[in-house]
């Protein structure tokens, strides 16, 4: 979906004229015109405004162009589990469950290896392989890239 179909579902869904949603983000009716005959797309600052307002990722309103994964556990990411930081804004970068309250659940990778190996092997996925696929990825996500504190 294309970024104007996505501010007009949510602008509709949501209840509101193109002058009530250009009130509460602070622009012009024009502006929500533009946006959803797909003239132009919100500036970065009015992007976080509208993510904030309807509650959806910056990439749900860019028409979602890349797939989001989290950078510390490698789970896809969509707007249910995105994390968000403590003023409600969405953090695309990390899943709920690895950054929760402005803060990393996860700071030892062999702990999180090992919550990951026993929630997600099964029958068809045995513990050796899981353990094996999680030790070759997880090194690789951002978040295990950076320097601990």
């Amino acid at each position: 979906m294309e970024t104007k179909d996505v501010i007009l579902e949510l602008r509709t869904k949501n209840g509101l004229s193109q002058d009530e949603l250009a009130e509460k983000i602070y622009c012009t009716r024009q502006a929500v015109s533009r946006w959803e005959n797909g003239e132009t797309i919100p500036n970065t600052e009015t992007l976080k405004l509208l993510s904030k307002l309807f509650d959806v990722s910056i990439n749900t309103l860019l028409g979602s162009p890349r797939q989001l994964i989290c950078q510390c556990c490698g789970m896809p990411l969509d707007d249910s589990s995105i994390s968000k930081e403590t003023d409600g804004t969405f953090n695309e970068e990390y899943c709920k469950w690895c950054y929760s309250d402005g803060k990393f659940v996860y700071t030892d990778i062999e702990k999180l290896t090992d919550f990951l190996v026993g929630h997600m092997s099964n029958e068809n996925w045995p513990p050796e392989q899981a353990r094996a696929y999680f030790e070759a990825q997880l090194p690789k996500l951002n978040y295990w890239q950076q320097p601990k504190e």
